[in-house]
């Protein structure tokens, strides 16, 4: 039996065939490849082995593209799970705004790093109001230097979920009261084109916060 006909019976093999055919082979004189054949011809059945070959084929197919699916899949996965962990944005910000007392004298604090070593610091005072307008303009100010500074791909963060909800729920779901600061810092977004808004608990906040604190310090008015 020729080399190619006896791999295309190995490969239609079950291994208890298999197994059977080198058994067959071992207390008779057939060699392997004649023993094989024997035994596949003997499973077929009435369905004839050109049939029986056929059918294996097309299951043996099923399965490897089932395996390569799954293969597919998994490296899809993991790659989502590694893009998840990374921070893709060329430009990363964070902000942070307080009110001493609420309301009261607003500070605000921002940072601005872009990917050549950029660094950009805000600490000021912004008037009084409340802890939402704090936040508002903190944000206000940080989209602002990344215009001024000619940023792309920027994610921003922030502990403020008052103020990043209101920004990604929009207008129509928008927090009353809020509407003008909401206004611009989505008129900024608009003019960095490609802007992620994030939430951060406050810890991973640290340097936003020091900076808005650093803005209200001693009172000297």
């Amino acid at each position: 039996m020729k080399n190619t006909q006896f791999e295309t019976l190995a490969t239609a093999a079950f291994k208890g065939e298999r197994v059977a055919a080198r058994r067959l082979a071992a207390r008779s004189q057939l060699d392997e490849a004649q023993a094989l054949l024997q035994v596949l011809t003997l499973a077929a059945g009435a369905m004839g082995l050109a049939q029986m070959l056929a059918e294996r084929d097309q299951l043996r197919l099923r399965v490897e593209a089932r395996r390569l699916e799954r293969q597919t899949n998994a490296a899809h996965k993991l790659a989502q799970r590694k893009a998840g962990m990374q921070t893709t944005a060329a430009w990363r910000g964070w902000f942070d705004g307080s009110a001493h007392p609420n309301p009261g004298q607003i500070g605000i604090g921002a940072l601005l790093c872009g990917p050549d070593g950029q660094r950009r610091e805000i600490s000021r005072r912004a008037g009084h109001g409340n802890s939402s307008e704090a936040e508002y303009l903190a944000l206000t100010a940080l989209l602002e230097a990344a215009v001024e500074m000619g940023a792309t791909e920027l994610a921003v963060h922030g502990d403020s979920q008052v103020v990043i909800n209101d920004v990604n729920l929009g207008a129509a779901r928008g927090a009353k009261g809020l509407e003008e600061h909401r206004a611009r810092v989505v008129a900024l977004m608009a003019a960095l084109r490609d802007v992620s808004l994030r939430w951060v608990p406050r810890h991973r906040n640290g340097d936003a916060d020091r900076l808005s604190q650093q803005a209200i310090g001693p009172a000297d008015d």
